[in-house]
């Protein structure tokens, strides 16, 4: 059985996050979805899951690009705030310092993931959530196609929360001309 995470403030505290990291860095608390529908396995054999919408929206996706002769795999889907403190706190055991750890992922709290939303995308023999995805034909078939699906790369390069580009990251933001 999975524990809630405490407080976010509490969390953060805990964690050495600063307290001002949403206004700093322009994000905002993203609320941990309630109902999640299972996406299948990633592509490292982990069950995945993701909002109802998106996961609609993925599957119809995936299937465009497939016919593109595009192969679209999942890295990772949603994450609680819980699943996102245990991956910092891992990074702190592996001598990690937190500004370097939030040079790369959210805070527990502000992370896409909690949304369901947010969905890490790979191809096969890709190496997995590294910057060298956007040389990929999968990334190109993206920035060509992924917003006719709702989606959208949250953090190009240069962004403004001062998150790493993250080419693989892909979030569901379901515009009203969407093919979904």
């Amino acid at each position: 059985m999975m524990t809630a995470a405490p407080p976010l403030a509490l969390l953060h505290t805990e964690l050495g996050i600063p307290t001002d990291y949403g206004y700093r860095h322009g994000l905002v608390v993203q609320e941990e979805a309630r109902l999640l529908v299972p996406l299948g396995l990633d592509c490292l054999g982990r069950d995945q899951f993701a909002e109802p919408a998106t996961a609609a929206a993925w599957r119809t996706m995936q299937a465009a690009a497939l016919t593109d002769g595009i192969v679209l795999q999942l890295v990772s889907a949603f994450r609680s705030v819980a699943y996102q403190a245990g991956l910092i706190r891992r990074k702190l055991d592996q001598g990690l310092s937190m500004e370097a750890i939030l040079a790369v992922s959210a805070a527990p709290g502000y992370s896409e993931h909690h949304t369901g939303r947010a969905l890490d995308i790979t191809a096969p023999g890709e190496a997995v959530l590294e910057e060298t995805f956007e040389l990929s034909a999968a990334f190109s078939w993206l920035i060509g196609h992924a917003h006719d699906y709702g989606f959208a790369m949250s953090y190009p390069r240069d962004n403004p929360a001062g998150i790493a580009y993250e080419p693989w990251h892909w979030c569901y933001h379901a515009p009203a001309n969407s093919r979904i």
